[in-house]
């Protein structure tokens, strides 16, 4: 792990305290905020998710981390918890691929397209792929916006999990610009794409922690 991605790592698992403040502005993260649906459907807008497809994570995921064995999962449970990530499940409920900001690397903005995973669709992995998150697991802790649309999962032959917020500014954007960009690549392949807004896990972690 290099020097930058060590930092970064370091800001986004350790916490995100005013030692680097000017890391954070580097790579164009905010403090953490609570943020009500209005407001999520804004940065929606204009981060280009469609209000469709639009989710928030339930704060009760903080629950079901901390409930893992931290002795078994430790490196796991890191990852699940990292602010942004993509997780692609396929249709037999398997997490294909796995994109973390910890695992990007990149300077000033995080290199999602690192080694090149995201030039086929699937992507390459990126992070170890883990079963302690199922596709189950992942639909009950999701909540739907104003606007969101129902779906059935055995339409699909890929579910695909977009872990967003405010949090990370421009890191957020991109890497949405990134997920988009890939489906292109699906081909015949029926995807859907979930986007999720986390912001509201870091604002009670970061309260929770004074």
């Amino acid at each position: 792990m290099n020097l930058r991605l060590t930092i970064l790592t370091l800001i986004l698992v350790l916490g995100l305290t005013s030692c680097s403040s000017i890391i954070q502005g580097l790579y164009g993260i905010k403090n953490a905020k609570e943020l009500n649906d209005q407001t999520i459907i804004r940065y929606s807008e204009k981060y280009n998710i469609p209000l469709i497809d639009n989710y928030k994570l339930d704060t009760a995921y903080l629950t079901f981390l901390s409930s893992l064995d931290s002795t078994n999962f430790k490196e796991q449970i890191k990852n699940h918890y990292q602010p942004l990530q993509v997780l692609y499940y396929n249709k037999t409920g398997q997490l294909e691929s796995f994109q973390i900001n910890c695992y990007a690397g990149g300077f000033p903005n995080l290199d999602w397209n690192r080694d090149h995973v995201f030039t086929t669709f699937p992507p390459q992995k990126q992070a170890p792929t883990d079963s302690i998150i199922s596709l189950d697991l992942q639909l009950k802790y999701i909540n739907p916006l104003s606007q969101t649309s129902t779906f059935s999962i055995e339409n699909y032959e890929y579910i695909v999990f977009v872990y967003w917020n405010r949090l990370m500014g421009r890191q957020s954007k991109r890497l949405i610009q990134f997920v988009q960009e890939n489906y292109k690549l699906a081909k015949d392949y029926k995807v859907k794409i979930i986007y999720v807004n986390t912001d509201n896990i870091f604002a009670l972690t970061d309260i929770e922690k004074k």
